[in-house]
């Protein structure tokens, strides 16, 4: 175990270790990586900056819960602010130092993050979300229609084209009140933005790669976000951002970058993680053909099954916090403008919390400590609405796609590191059933 000083040299070991993590060839499978972080957490990393790495549910929920932990990138050395509070430079992520005004109510603490985030929170609470039920089914219907129209001139369709990615961005379309015809650029610049947040600059101090390629999906994003504003303001709608807009929090109107920059966070995490939910649930569930046979036969076991998947496989596998005072963690003492990186991947698999943790157990009594939509104030907004879609997404799979089965044993990962799920989902079934087939719940 290495010592706890701001630039505290790592045994090599457990550094390397870290560092493997973001090799692409650990995508398919990081858990052991995670358990053996674990074994010896915590890692300090030997750059220049302070970096701590957790991997324990213990650490990791105990840090998600601590106020001292902040998600404002301005109180990290990291990130070229120095322990007095002074900043170097401007830019948003991993790609550049921050700027004094942050991009997003993702990165802010209170109370300027429960002031933006109240604004929206309306739309995202478990009633709106069940509002929502009958257009996604129709949405999950009309997509396994689709699934069907493929089988008739091919014997694999990839689970992730058709349903697991047009799904969830269409769904937040919807709540955004824009275009559902553009899902396809949406998700395209979104997901290169996804990778802003991997830790490369905490384990090798470089930004992650394409840095180019997310600053002008930024731009273009931003944009498109800003001219929508333009016209709201002009004609406002019953929609996210005519709200936003209209509100007066403190009296006077969010500035121009505000409501921008926090329509854009709300299409991108609102889709991000319920895609990689959605297309690493289904990967495993074609792996555990009884499973979908009990949800077919007990739709109503969808909700346990989901929780499951989140541990399992979770969506969200890496979050940065940073000590904003001097503080501890376990015991293990940290100095103000330390980044820490918990690995709730690594968390979620963690014996002394989940029995058999690398195995998929529907019926376990301790799934909903999973910590993948996080804890404290900075959890998951979107979380009602990201598990009624994968619920729903779940059952009509069961219920309509006949046998469906893996089509290759080793698909493909997406790049990202943070936001983890397949690229594709390739599979084969025996035939699709008509839609007209009774949902059960």
């Amino acid at each position: 175990m290495s010592g706890p000083g701001a630039h505290a040299p790592a045994a090599s070991g457990p550094a390397d270790t870290v560092r493997r993590i973001l090799d692409p060839a650990s995508r398919p499978h990081p858990y052991a990586l995670y358990d053996e972080v674990r074994a010896v957490e915590p890692v300090w990393m030997d750059g220049e900056h302070p970096v701590v790495v957790f991997a324990s549910h213990a650490a990791c929920a105990s840090v998600l819960r601590d106020p001292r932990a902040s998600n404002d990138r301005r109180h990290a050395l990291m990130y070229g602010y120095r322990r007095d509070g002074a900043e170097r430079g401007g830019g948003e992520g991993d790609d550049a130092a921050p700027r004094a005004e942050l991009p997003s109510f993702l990165f802010a603490d209170p109370p300027r993050h429960t002031t933006l985030r109240r604004l929206v929170a309306p739309d995202f609470t478990p009633q709106a979300a069940r509002r929502l039920t009958p257009m996604i089914k129709d949405l999950i219907d009309d997509l396994i229609d689709d699934m069907a129209e493929q089988f008739e001139s091919r014997s694999v369709v990839d689970g992730v084209g058709v349903l697991a990615s047009p799904l969830p961005v269409t769904v937040i379309c919807h709540v955004l009140g824009i275009d559902t015809g553009e899902r396809g650029w949406y998700r395209t610049r979104s997901s290169l933005l996804g990778r802003a947040v991997d830790p490369y600059l905490a384990f090798v101090g470089t930004p992650a790669p394409g840095a180019a390629e997310r600053q002008r999906a930024e731009a273009e994003l931003t944009s498109f976000f800003t001219e929508l504003a333009h016209a709201r303001r002009v004609e406002p709608r019953d929609d996210v951002m005519s709200r936003l807009l209209a509100a007066r929090p403190d009296g006077s109107p969010l500035s121009d970058t505000e409501v921008v920059t926090t329509c854009r966070l709300l299409l991108n995490a609102g889709h991000e993680t319920t895609v990689n939910l959605i297309a690493g649930g289904l990967h495993v569930l074609l792996r555990h053909p009884e499973t979908l046979a009990a949800l077919r036969g007990t739709p109503s076991t969808a909700g346990p099954l989901v929780e499951e998947l989140l541990r399992f496989e979770a969506p969200l596998q890496i979050v940065h916090r940073h000590a904003r005072e001097d503080m501890e963690v376990l015991g293990t003492p940290i100095r103000r403008g330390t980044t820490m990186v918990l690995l709730l991947g690594g968390a979620n698999r963690d014996a002394e919390v989940f029995s058999c943790p690398h195995s998929l157990r529907t019926e376990r009594a301790e799934t909903s400590r999973h910590l993948s939509f996080g804890l404290g104030a900075h959890y998951c907004l979107g979380a009602p609405l990201g598990r009624l879609e994968a619920e729903l997404a779940f059952v009509r799979i069961a219920q309509r796609v006949v046998e469906p089965r893996p089509a290759d044993e080793k698909p493909s990962f997406r790049p990202h590191v943070v936001l983890r799920g397949p690229e594709t989902v390739p599979l084969r079934a025996a035939g699709v059933l008509g839609r007209d087939l009774p949902w059960g719940r």
